[in-house]
């Protein structure tokens, strides 16, 4: 059997607007957002990107070195941090807990392509990070992936499957590790 993938048919569903937006987003994120990395500017940065649409709960931390493909698809709880070089790639929406961190260098992405489809389409999926989880460092969170309540990733694992609440797992492709006790 022949197969042909052909790319030239190529469509996305992204708007003008959304061309636009995501435009004006990026020369703020270069003058406005990454230049003010000290703490002191985190109340700064949660503003331009609420300026931009996303919903960022009180306390919250997201480091200036952050990227944000679309504010206006993401949402994060209270008392959250999303550390150094994190990398939201969210064509898709991104939804993250109270009291979680998404440590250093993890890539949260949204979105994939129907690999069925010879025109290879793009399939927007959001990503759901419950509360008081643990994403480590260099982590790969994939499209339509939902991390359960209390849950750990742990450092340099690839998530393709939803992860249970107050489990810990770990590896490439990650695999449950243990229950989460919590001592105390």
């Amino acid at each position: 059997m022949e197969n042909k993938i052909d790319l030239s048919n190529y469509s996305h569903s992204f708007s003008f607007k959304n061309k636009i937006g995501r435009l004006l987003w990026n020369c703020t994120y270069w003058f406005l957002f990454r230049p003010y990395g000290l703490f002191i500017f985190n109340s700064w940065r949660n503003f331009v990107l609420k300026m931009f649409g996303a919903k960022v709960g009180k306390g919250t931390i997201i480091h200036a070195s952050v990227k944000i493909w679309a504010p206006w698809n993401l949402v994060v709880g209270e008392y959250t941090c999303l550390g150094q070089n994190v990398d939201c790639y969210n064509q898709g929406e991104i939804i993250i807990g109270d009291n979680t961190t998404i440590s250093q260098k993890s890539y949260l992405c949204a979105s994939t392509h129907d690999i069925t489809d010879p025109k290879n389409n793009l399939i927007l999926k959001p990503i759901h990070i419950n509360n008081q989880v643990w994403v480590a460092a260099n982590s790969f969170i994939g499209p339509g992936v939902t991390i359960g309540e209390g849950a750990v990733v742990g450092a340099t694992s690839s998530v393709f499957k939803n992860v249970k609440d107050w489990t810990v797992v770990g590896g490439n492709p990650s695999v449950f590790l243990k229950e989460r006790i919590i001592n105390g």
